[in-house]
């Protein structure tokens, strides 16, 4: 018999282990493996490129189709520069809440589910449950794509994917899709008093910028008011600007960092390509005829997609049945749900802790949301064992 957690102890270990965006999730991939080992169950590891980092992904139960995966990411925000009263990786319990980063976003729906493998194991699953553990979804969800496709391919088709984000155990059925962008504007330097000799990447930053809201602003007027989401329409918003020499140099570069989170219906690409007719139709002839070099380079960084809610998908049903909730939400974050359904799976995002304190200092969750969470894993592994 392997070693035996209970939820809160499995909580107190996996945020023990610091796998911060920038840093390696193996320690962690590699405790989760020889636990399922320890049980008998084999777990696949899907590496990044240089094998720093893996997802996980284990079968509990018969190879059939029918089964559910639990998703949940491994990665966590950093912690710097952030006023934590503990220590973040190491859980503190005060007035009946788990502070450490990762308890709400979102190790504890891991943890919890983990620790039932026993009790899976026990209960002699008729429909299997799987692990599904992904690394850098904080930065992008650009982990995750690699082992879906793997899932796609080698397993009997689950039922349905249920992914932990921190939902208060709501069900939700829909989220935003992102594209992140960087824009690098080139012009070329001159003195700041002689303007007509230069071509200030800065300003023209400036009115890039000014257009990429004036989209958002024709979003937000055509929106309704029966949107399930908040905002109700797609967001389009710059959050970082480098440029510039100094104030008596017109700038040769600016650089900045954008980003489009579109509701399901909206193709976020069609903003994209205005933007980009935009630059080169509007902005870009007249600034060659001062320098012919002057140019301006979008770049996609990452893609989510968005998940959109499936009528009577598997997923929304089966979590309904579980929770007895007959409502489902939307959310305007990303996640790797959308991944999932792209990938021809019924998906839902059903987990413990609030999004509110995410990536917070001082991040908790409650333990009555533990609890709560407990209760649903419970309810799953009896409804697949009967």
């Amino acid at each position: 018999m392997g070693q035996v957690y209970t939820a809160r102890e499995m909580i107190d270990k996996l945020i023990s282990f610091d796998t911060v965006s920038r840093n390696s999730n193996l320690a962690l991939i590699d405790f989760v493996a020889d636990y399922l080992a320890g049980h008998g169950i084999a777990a696949s590891r899907v590496f990044n490129v240089d094998k720093t980092k893996a997802n996980l992904y284990a079968t509990v139960g018969p190879d059939i189709e029918g089964g559910v995966v639990l998703s949940g990411h491994t990665d966590v925000v950093p912690v710097d520069g952030q006023p934590w009263v503990t220590d973040p990786f190491t859980v503190v319990e005060k007035d009946g809440k788990l502070y450490g980063r990762g308890t709400s976003d979102m190790k504890s729906f891991s943890a919890i589910a983990l620790s039932q493998v026993p009790n899976m194991i026990e209960k002699g699953l008729k429909f299997p449950i799987h692990f599904a553990l992904s690394y850098d979804e904080e930065i992008g969800c650009v982990g995750a794509p690699s082992m879906i496709e793997q899932l796609a391919e080698s397993l009997p088709k689950p039922r349905a994917v249920i992914v932990g984000e921190p939902t208060m155990m709501n069900i939700v059925s829909a989220h935003k899709g992102i594209i992140t962008l960087k824009t690098t504007v080139t012009g070329r330097e001159a003195h700041s008093s002689l303007v007509e000799d230069g071509v200030s990447a800065v300003m023209t930053a400036a009115r890039l910028i000014t257009f990429i809201a004036d989209m958002m602003a024709e979003n937000k007027a055509r929106s309704t008011s029966d949107s399930r989401f908040s905002p109700a329409y797609t967001t389009l918003h710059c959050g970082v600007v480098n440029g510039g020499t100094a104030a008596n140099i017109i700038s040769r570069q600016c650089t900045f960092l954008w980003d489009i989170r579109h509701i399901p219906e909206d193709d976020p690409m069609s903003f994209v390509t205005r933007f980009n007719d935009y630059c080169n139709t509007e902005v870009l002839p007249d600034l060659r005829k001062i320098a012919p070099e002057a140019d301006i380079v979008s770049e996609i960084s990452a893609r989510v997609p968005a998940l959109a809610a499936e009528i009577d998908g598997e997923a929304e049903m089966l979590c309904k049945a579980i929770t007895g909730e007959n409502k489902t939400s939307a959310v305007s974050y990303g996640a790797e749900a959308g991944q999932f359904q792209g990938a021809g799976f019924s998906t839902v995002i059903c987990g413990p802790g609030s999004i509110g304190v995410a990536h917070q200092p001082n991040e908790y969750i409650e333990i009555t949301q533990i609890v709560a969470a407990e209760r649903f894993i419970v309810k799953l592994i009896d409804r697949l064992a009967a």
